[in-house]
């Protein structure tokens, strides 16, 4: 293909709005169907760093798709856990974490890491009995089982 060509196909998408030109805005109406996603939250070698880019891509994703278009549940295991110890203390992670439930995000956190950890749920940012599950790696399955799409950052 010549660049010419190129050049002309580019400029005609461009003109349709059917280009790439939708970086850094928000999606066009209807450009995304609604979506039900489980993000999996194991913690990452990078602790705190981690834990803020999982809360940004969480806030992207509910901005891109919009509230009543998405469902989002986090589930926390392992490592993952440490995102609710930290924001027990930090008063940003926690307004994070409190803005997404606002937008609809649930967080679900592994009773077999609290057990096996010993991690008191009430020393946890906000976790609720609600929100503990049996298995965190069982709940991932039976969330893709329902048709959540997986997502690990």
């Amino acid at each position: 293909m010549t660049i010419f060509r190129s050049l002309m196909i580019a400029v005609v998408l461009a003109t349709l709005g059917l280009g790439a030109a939708h970086a850094g805005s928000e999606a066009p109406v209807g450009y995304y169907a609604d979506q039900k996603v489980v993000y999996h939250n194991d913690g990452g070698p990078d602790g705190a760093t981690y834990f803020k880019r999982l809360l940004g891509n969480l806030r992207n994703h509910v901005e891109a798709v919009g509230k009543a278009h998405v469902e989002i549940r986090v589930v926390s295991h392992s490592d993952g856990v440490a995102l609710f110890q930290a924001a027990a203390n930090d008063k940003e992670v926690a307004a994070r974490i409190d803005a997404l439930k606002g937008m609809g995000v649930r967080f679900l956190i592994c009773a077999n890491t609290l057990r096996e950890r010993k991690i008191d749920r009430g020393t946890l940012y906000g976790v609720t009995e609600d929100d503990v599950v049996p298995s965190g790696v069982a709940e991932l399955a039976r969330l893709q089982g329902m048709g959540f799409a997986y997502i690990h950052p």
